[in-house]
Formats: structure tokens, sequence, C-alpha cells
């Protein structure tokens, strides 16, 4: 038999590996980046063209290159980070795998120039898929310009599994916002199609995040610091006020590495307990800084997840640390012993003893409801004593109040009706009325609506079915009429991050025809002038945070599905939520305007909206042969 295994070629295997490394356009951005980190710069600047299908282009005034460094760096496993396996529990670097550069290479047109400090003369490398097409001397800025054109040329079944524009864009503002957040002693700059998004300068951590978050940040931020022999904790939380329902804003860096941790996330949560309202999440960006020999970085591809020695005490210390920072700055309810002074006996009477304890007089025949007596009463009571009051008493039991009479009047059928009314509200029916019952709506625990038909009962989630009235009237309004606004007698600004004012913008035209008006939206905050008459002013924040956190996880791919995410979003915020009281005419109007909908059994998420059951199912619950 012949042999069958046998070595890949260097360039597929180095298109198998860009599989791992390079996921979509946002992944080169990362790997390049960090390149510039790892080669010293004070300095990278950013270029994005068409989401980075076009061009994505990393400048840094790093330390360069020489001619051969420049050639080996796209070799695979090429690095000069380890030599040797014990190396990988010794880190400091961003990269060291040495197969970043090899598989975009693979997959890309790659250009690098590239020129070391007091060196007259650089190199400039052009390579097309694996292969070098030029090594030319030139004479660049000092540093790196490493440019990556048209992505997955070669790979047309992977180019065509990439997102829109906004979405791929997205994903490389995500992975620009890890990076900058972990260097703030490096300026970072970043333009998207000739257009600036951002331009951070070198600074402070607190800076740092304002830049990338906008100014209204600083406001929200409290600072958490703590120093030991297992950790250093440095960074800020937000007040819990400015909660979110959404995760965007939490961040945890280890040794300046951007890492994903669930077990360390609900350390900070924990601190937050009894702070938080039900569904929200706190914003943290917290640094850690432990003995690199204690994690090992190399479990996973992309490097975010991070496996420590002692998960447990960091846990412990990240918790407490978090919730003495918040006691500290008066965030979080606190123990205080300081004695009230008011409450301490006064120095002139301290050490005194009291002549005798005052008395209190109790006229047991006092009684305020009789008005006519007391006001009769009253002019007698005065002349006794300018200072004191009287009451009027009563000689025998005739003379009592009249609503003391009505304890002696119970009867025995009125102890009973008594007790029975109770089982009648849990029934949720009234049992003199019930062959009256036909068409009639029910509550339910708040919950759900169980209205009579010909044919037996029909049971209505509420929830779901106002989300399913609302949700096709909000797309009514978008698609097919203009929807009624009410003027807002003074405008409210709401701040959001860089990445959410794009989201706005596109959805602007849109949100307006569902009832929004809007008077300004600047560079990191929007004024809003008018709102749709459904909602009301206080709501106005948390179902704008909502639509752009269910923007983000539907990735729309088409201006309609945009539309019908507006109109899911809205829906769900504003629909009567479990445990509302409805009246009647509120119960009735619900199922009425329920049963007008196109589709009214599914929810505009798809979950079913009411249960029918017959008078034959029925009879089989309780094994009636009627």
């Amino acid at each position: 038999m012949t042999d069958i295994i046998q070595l890949l070629p260097d360039h597929v295997a180095n298109q198998i590996a860009a599989g791992e490394v390079v996921q979509r356009p946002a992944s080169v951005v990362k790997e390049l980046l960090e390149n510039a980190i790892d080669a010293g710069a004070t300095s990278i600047k950013l270029i994005i063209k068409d989401a980075g299908k076009t061009l994505i282009q990393v400048i840094d005034n790093g330390s360069g290159m020489t001619m051969t460094d420049a050639r080996l760096c796209f070799e695979r496993h090429a690095t000069s980070k380890i030599k040797e396996a014990q190396d990988l529990f010794n880190l400091n670097t961003k990269g060291f795998r040495g197969e970043a550069m090899a598989s975009i290479a693979a997959i890309a047109h790659v250009e690098l120039k590239t020129k070391q400090d007091g060196q007259e003369i650089g190199t400039c490398l052009k390579i097309e898929g694996s292969k070098v097409t030029s090594q030319e001397p030139d004479c660049p800025a000092k540093g790196t310009s490493v440019a990556v054109k048209n992505l997955f040329y070669n790979i047309p079944a992977r180019r065509n599994f990439l997102k829109s524009d906004t979405i791929e864009t997205r994903h490389i503002v995500n992975e620009f916002q890890r990076v900058a957040l972990a260097h703030n002693d490096i300026s970072f700059s970043f333009n998207h199609n000739n257009s600036e998004v951002y331009n951070l300068k070198a600074g402070n951590l607190k800076q740092r995040i304002v830049g990338v978050f906008g100014g209204k940040t600083n406001e929200k931020l409290v600072p958490i610091a703590e120093d030991t022999d297992v950790i250093k904790i440095d960074g800020f939380v937000a007040k819990p006020e400015f909660s979110k329902k959404k995760r965007g804003e939490q961040f945890f860096f280890v040794n300046d590495r951007y890492i994903k941790s669930s077990y360390l996330h609900h350390a900070v949560s924990s601190a937050f307990d009894g702070l938080l309202g039900n569904g929200y999440h706190p914003s943290y960006f917290l640094y850690l800084s432990v003995p690199p020999e204690s994690i090992d970085i190399n479990i996973h591809p992309t490097k975010t997840e991070i496996k420590f020695d002692n998960e447990k005490i960091l846990y412990a210390i990240i918790r407490a640390t978090v919730k003495h920072g918040l006691g500290q700055y008066n965030v979080s309810p606190v123990l205080d012993f300081n004695r009230d002074a008011s409450m301490d006996t006064p120095y002139a009477l301290e050490g005194k003893e009291y002549s005798s304890e005052p008395k209190i007089e109790i006229d047991p025949n006092f009684n305020p409801f009789k008005t006519e007596v007391a006001s009769n009463s009253f002019s007698t009571a005065t002349q006794t004593n300018s200072n004191t009051y009287t009451s009027p008493s009563y000689s025998s039991k005739s003379d009592l109040p009249e609503w003391e009479s009505l304890y002696s009047e119970t009867t025995e059928n009125d102890i009973f009706e008594s007790r029975t009314e109770p089982i009648q509200a849990e029934l949720g029916l009234d049992l003199q009325e019930e062959e009256k019952a036909t068409g009639k709506t029910f509550q339910i625990h708040n919950k759900y609506l169980l209205s009579t038909i010909k044919s037996g009962v029909v049971l209505i989630h509420q929830n779901l079915a106002h989300q399913r009235i609302l949700y096709e009237e909000f797309l009514e309004n978008i698609t097919v009429k203009e929807a009624a606004s009410q003027q807002l007698l003074f405008p409210v600004e709401i701040s959001f991050t860089k990445e959410e004012i794009e989201i706005l913008r596109e959805l602007k035209l849109d949100l307006e025809n569902t009832g929004f008006l809007f008077d300004k939206i600047t560079d990191d905050s929007i004024i809003v002038k008018g709102i749709p008459t459904s909602i009301t002013e206080s709501q106005i924040t948390i179902i704008i945070e909502q639509l752009l956190d269910d923007i983000k996880e539907e990735v729309p791919e088409s201006s309609f599905s945009q539309l019908d995410i507006i109109s899911k979003s809205l829906a769900k915020s504003l629909a009567i939520k479990t445990g509302s009281k409805l009246s009647e005419k509120e119960q009735e109007s619900l199922v009425f305007n329920l049963f007008a909908c196109k589709e009214p059994s599914i929810s505009p998420y798809g979950k079913k909206v009411f249960e029918t059951l017959t008078i034959g199912e029925l009879d089989k619950i309780f094994n009636s042969k009627l």
C-alpha cells in the first residue's frame, strides 16, 4: 500500500492557521496593534477603509526591524518573544506564538515598511498569499507601517461570511478600545474612511477611560485600589445609579492584557448586592497585576482567557476591594457607629437625680368621634384651665357614640359572608354573577387574563399580548404612517459612547418615524426634544439603551431588519409588565386589540401569546362525563 500521510505546503498550512488567528478584520487589527505595543511604540495610528475589508493599516514609532527580521517575521512560528518552553510562564509581551503575521500574509496583500532608529535606510516588503513579491530598500519614518489590503481575497467563502460594514466596524472599535484602555501611556488615533473616530493622547487611566467613553463618564467613576502580595488592583467602577441593562462597559485587564472571566465578573457583581435594580449590571474598568508565573495565557487562540493558580483568593480580594471602594466613597450604605450628640444628656444635668417622674393623665372616657358633645363641651372644658383640655364624660352606656354599636349588630350570616369573600376573590369570580360571566375577562395573579368564549376559555399572557399589539403599531408607524409625538417642555440630554452615537445617527430617521424628535446629536450625547405619546420622560434613557443593546445583539443586515428590531425593542420596553394590575376596561381593551392584530397568537420574539381550553378539555381535567 502507498503512504497516505503527507506534509502540507506552507501556504496551505498558513491558510488553515488563519482560520484560528484571523476570524474577521478586527482580528488583524488586534494583532497589528499588539505588535506595535511590543515594539515599544509611544504613538500608534490605525487607518481603516470599508470596515477593514479594503485596508487595515497600523503605523507606529517603535523600534523597527532590520531587513532580515522584516522577512523572517512572516515565517510560521518565528518570534522574538520566547526561546524555550519555560518562557511561556514568564511572558510580559502580547504576541508570542509567531503565527499572526504568517496567517495574515496567507490571506491578504501585505505591505510592510520599517526602519530602525539611527539607520538611514529601511526596507519595504510586499507579500501576496504567503509569496514575497518584492523586498526593496526604502526610507520610511522610524518605526513600522503594516498595510493589509484585500483581506480574504483568495478565500471567497470566508469573505462571504463577513457581516455588514456596520457590524465589522463595531468589532474593530471594540478591539481598538480594549487595546487603548490597557495602555494609557501610549497615544492612539483611529481613522475610518478618512474620518477621525478617536484621537487619544497619553495620560492617566481616568483620562483614557473618559477619552474612550465620553466626558460624561467622569462623574460616574469610583476609584478602586488595593495592593497585596498576591495581586495589585487599580481601576474604577461606575456608581450604581449609572448601571445599565447591557454588559458593554465591563473590562478586566491582567498585566495589561484584556481578558474575559465570568468567575471574576461574579466577584464584582456580588460586591454590588443590594445596590442594583433587577436586570441591571455594573460597569467597571479593573486592572490586575499578578506575577507572570501565576497565570497561563496560552489556553485560548485569541488569548482572551487566562488560567489563574489561585482563583478563589483573587475572587475574595476583588470582591472585598470593590465593596470597600463603594463604602469608602459613600456609594453603598455602611454601618455608622458614631453617637448622635442630640441624644446625649445635657452637660448641666449630667450626674443629677430627678426629683420626680413626670405624670401622664389619661381620660378613659374621651371619644374624639363624638363631635357634637365635644363641641358643646369645649367652652366648658376651656373654662376650667386655659392650658388644659378636659374631654366630655359619659354617664351611661346609652350615651356612647353610635359607631360603637355597630359591633353589637354582627350576625352569624355576616360572619359566613366575610369568610367566603376571600375565597371568591382568590378564584377571581363573583359567585352570584357566574351565569352572566360569558365574555367577561378576569386577571389572574396580575400576569394572565382569562376570558370566556363560546367553546370554553382562553388564557392570555398580558405582557406578550401587549408586546404583539405595540409591535404591529410601531411597525405600521415606521413603514406606513407618521406617528404622533409630544414635545418636551425641557429637552433631555443623554450621553453615549462614540460607537453608540454612530448607531443612533443611522437610526435617527427611523426613530423619528416612531415619534422621537432630536434637537442635536453630538459626538458623545443626544438631545431629545420630543417623544412618542405612549412613553413618559423617565422612560427615554431606558428605552434607547435597550434599543441599542437589541441592535447590537440582533446584528441587522438590512434596513427592514433594523425597522423590525426597533419595533420589537420599543414594544418590549413599553409593554405592560408582569405584576401590573389592570382595570376591567383595560383588560377588555387588551383582549380586543390583541385579536385585531394580524398575528395574535405569536409574540414579536416568537413566544406563544395565548392558550385555548375547550369545555371538553376542561371536563377531562376534572374527569367529568357531562
